[in-house]
Protein backbone atom coordinates (compact mmCIF):
# COMPACT_ATOMS: atom_id res chain seq x y z
CA UNK A 1 0.00 0.00 0.00
CA UNK A 2 1.59 3.36 -1.08
CA UNK A 3 2.21 6.47 1.96
CA UNK A 4 1.74 9.60 -0.16
CA UNK A 5 3.37 12.02 2.06
CA UNK A 6 2.67 15.23 1.74
CA UNK A 7 5.78 17.98 2.94
CA UNK A 8 6.13 22.10 2.82
CA UNK A 9 10.29 22.62 3.28
CA UNK A 10 11.10 26.20 4.18
CA UNK A 11 14.58 27.81 4.01
CA UNK A 12 15.78 30.15 2.15
CA UNK A 13 18.36 28.58 0.77
CA UNK A 14 18.08 26.26 -2.36
CA UNK A 15 21.21 24.25 -2.20
CA UNK A 16 19.64 23.21 1.39
CA UNK A 17 16.58 22.59 0.53
CA UNK A 18 18.16 20.75 -2.70
CA UNK A 19 20.29 18.91 0.22
CA UNK A 20 17.32 17.91 1.98
CA UNK A 21 14.88 17.03 -1.04
CA UNK A 22 17.74 14.51 -2.26
CA UNK A 23 18.23 12.85 1.18
CA UNK A 24 14.83 12.40 1.46
CA UNK A 25 13.78 10.62 -1.81
CA UNK A 26 16.58 8.77 -1.71
CA UNK A 27 15.81 7.28 1.41
CA UNK A 28 12.76 6.96 1.46
CA UNK A 29 10.78 3.25 1.98
CA UNK A 30 10.22 1.46 -1.25
CA UNK A 31 6.06 2.02 -0.54
CA UNK A 32 6.49 5.84 0.15
CA UNK A 33 5.21 8.64 -2.20
CA UNK A 34 6.79 12.34 -1.42
CA UNK A 35 4.97 15.12 -2.46
CA UNK A 36 7.26 18.25 -1.46
CA UNK A 37 6.58 22.09 -1.82
CA UNK A 38 9.17 24.52 -1.54
CA UNK A 39 9.13 28.21 0.35
CA UNK A 40 12.11 30.29 0.05
CA UNK A 41 10.47 33.09 2.81
CA UNK A 42 7.63 33.97 5.11
CA UNK A 43 5.23 35.22 2.65
CA UNK A 44 5.91 31.67 0.19
CA UNK A 45 5.18 29.79 3.17
CA UNK A 46 1.92 31.81 4.27
CA UNK A 47 0.51 31.10 1.17
CA UNK A 48 1.56 27.67 1.00
CA UNK A 49 -0.14 26.57 4.73
CA UNK A 50 -3.18 29.30 3.84
CA UNK A 51 -3.85 27.06 0.62
CA UNK A 52 -3.64 23.92 3.01
CA UNK A 53 -6.19 24.51 5.32
CA UNK A 54 -8.44 25.98 2.40
CA UNK A 55 -8.23 22.95 0.23
CA UNK A 56 -8.67 20.75 3.71
CA UNK A 57 -4.80 18.94 2.84
CA UNK A 58 -2.95 19.50 5.40
CA UNK A 59 0.84 18.89 5.14
CA UNK A 60 2.23 15.71 6.97
CA UNK A 61 5.50 17.25 7.63
CA UNK A 62 6.86 20.83 7.55
CA UNK A 63 10.73 21.31 8.32
CA UNK A 64 10.81 24.60 9.07
CA UNK A 65 14.51 26.90 8.97
CA UNK A 66 14.39 29.53 12.00
CA UNK A 67 16.43 32.21 9.95
CA UNK A 68 14.18 33.35 6.76
CA UNK A 69 13.50 36.76 5.97
CA UNK A 70 10.48 38.57 7.11
CA UNK A 71 6.82 38.90 5.71
CA UNK A 72 6.74 42.14 3.35
CA UNK A 73 3.71 43.07 6.20
CA UNK A 74 5.94 42.39 9.25
CA UNK A 75 3.76 39.89 10.57
CA UNK A 76 6.20 37.23 10.48
CA UNK A 77 9.76 37.45 11.13
CA UNK A 78 11.45 34.61 11.76
CA UNK A 79 10.72 30.43 10.84
CA UNK A 80 9.45 30.75 14.73
CA UNK A 81 6.49 32.82 13.46
CA UNK A 82 5.49 30.68 10.72
CA UNK A 83 5.87 27.60 13.06
CA UNK A 84 3.44 28.73 15.48
CA UNK A 85 1.24 29.57 12.67
CA UNK A 86 1.05 26.55 10.96
CA UNK A 87 0.28 24.94 14.06
CA UNK A 88 -2.52 27.02 14.80
CA UNK A 89 -3.64 26.85 11.03
CA UNK A 90 -2.73 23.25 10.35
CA UNK A 91 -3.02 21.43 13.64
CA UNK A 92 -2.10 18.03 12.64
CA UNK A 93 0.97 18.47 10.49
CA UNK A 94 3.91 17.61 12.35
CA UNK A 95 6.81 20.54 12.66
CA UNK A 96 10.43 19.81 12.21
CA UNK A 97 12.30 22.66 13.31
CA UNK A 98 16.06 23.21 11.56
CA UNK A 99 18.47 25.64 12.79
CA UNK A 100 22.20 26.86 13.30
CA UNK A 101 21.13 28.18 16.82
CA UNK A 102 22.52 25.79 19.12
CA UNK A 103 22.07 28.40 22.21
CA UNK A 104 20.04 27.42 25.33
CA UNK A 105 17.78 30.45 25.57
CA UNK A 106 16.91 29.49 21.83
CA UNK A 107 16.50 26.09 22.23
CA UNK A 108 14.33 26.65 25.46
CA UNK A 109 11.94 29.26 23.63
CA UNK A 110 11.50 26.52 20.74
CA UNK A 111 10.45 23.78 22.63
CA UNK A 112 7.84 26.08 24.87
CA UNK A 113 6.68 28.21 22.56
CA UNK A 114 6.50 25.62 19.20
CA UNK A 115 6.93 21.88 20.82
CA UNK A 116 8.18 20.01 17.64
CA UNK A 117 8.15 16.87 16.34
CA UNK A 118 11.49 17.31 14.89
CA UNK A 119 14.16 19.63 16.03
CA UNK A 120 17.61 19.24 14.46
CA UNK A 121 20.57 22.01 14.60
CA UNK A 122 22.06 22.29 11.48
CA UNK A 123 25.44 21.74 12.77
CA UNK A 124 24.57 18.13 13.95
CA UNK A 125 22.68 17.31 10.59
CA UNK A 126 24.12 14.37 8.26
CA UNK A 127 22.09 12.83 5.27
CA UNK A 128 21.82 9.67 7.87
CA UNK A 129 20.60 11.64 10.70
CA UNK A 130 18.14 13.69 8.57
CA UNK A 131 17.07 10.62 7.04
CA UNK A 132 16.49 8.68 10.32
CA UNK A 133 14.10 11.62 11.97
CA UNK A 134 12.32 11.78 8.79
CA UNK A 135 10.70 7.91 9.93
CA UNK A 136 11.11 8.67 13.44
CA UNK A 137 9.16 11.84 13.36
CA UNK A 138 6.19 10.77 11.15
CA UNK A 139 5.86 7.23 13.13
CA UNK A 140 7.41 7.65 16.42
CA UNK A 141 8.02 11.37 17.26
CA UNK A 142 10.00 13.42 18.91
CA UNK A 143 13.05 13.25 17.09
CA UNK A 144 15.53 16.06 18.57
CA UNK A 145 19.57 16.21 17.81
CA UNK A 146 22.11 15.58 19.48
CA UNK A 147 22.47 19.26 21.06
CA UNK A 148 18.53 19.60 21.99
CA UNK A 149 19.27 16.58 23.70
CA UNK A 150 21.59 17.55 25.64
CA UNK A 151 19.83 20.58 26.58
CA UNK A 152 17.14 18.92 27.80
CA UNK A 153 19.34 16.69 29.93
CA UNK A 154 20.79 19.43 31.07
CA UNK A 155 18.18 21.53 31.94
CA UNK A 156 16.01 18.00 33.85
CA UNK A 157 19.11 17.05 36.00
CA UNK A 158 19.49 20.82 37.30
CA UNK A 159 17.71 21.85 40.41
CA UNK A 160 17.84 24.99 39.40
CA UNK A 161 14.46 26.33 38.53
CA UNK A 162 14.39 29.83 36.50
CA UNK A 163 11.43 31.43 34.64
CA UNK A 164 11.77 33.14 31.17
CA UNK A 165 12.42 36.12 32.25
CA UNK A 166 15.74 35.05 34.23
CA UNK A 167 16.49 33.09 30.95
CA UNK A 168 16.57 36.25 29.35
CA UNK A 169 18.85 37.52 31.04
CA UNK A 170 21.71 34.90 31.17
CA UNK A 171 21.50 35.30 27.34
CA UNK A 172 21.62 38.47 27.15
CA UNK A 173 24.30 38.77 29.61
CA UNK A 174 26.35 35.78 27.79
CA UNK A 175 26.25 38.24 24.74
CA UNK A 176 28.04 41.03 26.25
CA UNK A 177 24.69 43.25 26.95
CA UNK A 178 25.35 45.73 30.07
CA UNK A 179 23.04 45.44 32.78
CA UNK A 180 22.15 49.24 32.26
CA UNK A 181 20.90 48.51 28.78
CA UNK A 182 19.00 44.79 30.17
CA UNK A 183 15.99 47.23 30.93
CA UNK A 184 15.11 48.23 27.41
CA UNK A 185 15.69 44.57 26.34
CA UNK A 186 12.93 43.05 28.92
CA UNK A 187 10.63 45.92 29.25
CA UNK A 188 10.91 46.10 33.30
CA UNK A 189 12.89 48.44 35.45
CA UNK A 190 16.32 49.01 36.08
CA UNK A 191 15.60 47.80 39.89
CA UNK A 192 13.56 45.07 38.97
CA UNK A 193 16.84 44.19 36.53
CA UNK A 194 19.05 44.02 39.29
CA UNK A 195 16.72 42.59 42.03
CA UNK A 196 16.45 39.22 39.35
CA UNK A 197 20.51 39.10 38.96
CA UNK A 198 20.72 39.10 42.86
CA UNK A 199 18.43 36.30 42.63
CA UNK A 200 20.25 34.41 40.14
CA UNK A 201 23.33 35.17 41.82
CA UNK A 202 21.90 33.32 45.04
CA UNK A 203 20.18 30.68 42.72
CA UNK A 204 24.00 29.72 41.38
CA UNK A 205 25.93 30.21 44.76
CA UNK A 206 27.89 32.73 43.07
CA UNK A 207 29.59 34.04 45.82
CA UNK A 208 32.40 36.57 44.54
CA UNK A 209 29.07 38.49 42.91
CA UNK A 210 30.66 38.59 39.30
CA UNK A 211 28.19 38.37 36.35
CA UNK A 212 31.23 36.42 34.65
CA UNK A 213 31.16 33.67 36.84
CA UNK A 214 27.17 33.42 37.26
CA UNK A 215 27.67 33.45 33.30
CA UNK A 216 30.07 30.67 33.85
CA UNK A 217 28.03 28.93 36.27
CA UNK A 218 24.58 29.07 33.94
CA UNK A 219 26.82 27.86 30.76
CA UNK A 220 27.89 24.91 32.78
CA UNK A 221 24.31 23.74 34.44
CA UNK A 222 22.85 24.19 30.51
CA UNK A 223 20.93 27.61 31.10
CA UNK A 224 22.86 29.27 28.60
Amino acid sequence: MVQHIKILMIDDHPMIIEGYQNTLQFTKKENQELEIDIANNCDEAIRYINRARSSKTPYDLLFIDISLPGSTDGSMSSGEDIAEYARMELPLSKIVILTMFNESFRIHSIIKNIDPEGFLIKSDLTSNELASAFQAILNNPPFYSGTVNSFIRKSITSDIVIDDKNRKILHLLSQGIKTKNLASHLGISLSAVEKRKKQLKELFVIEDGQDETLIREAKEKGFI
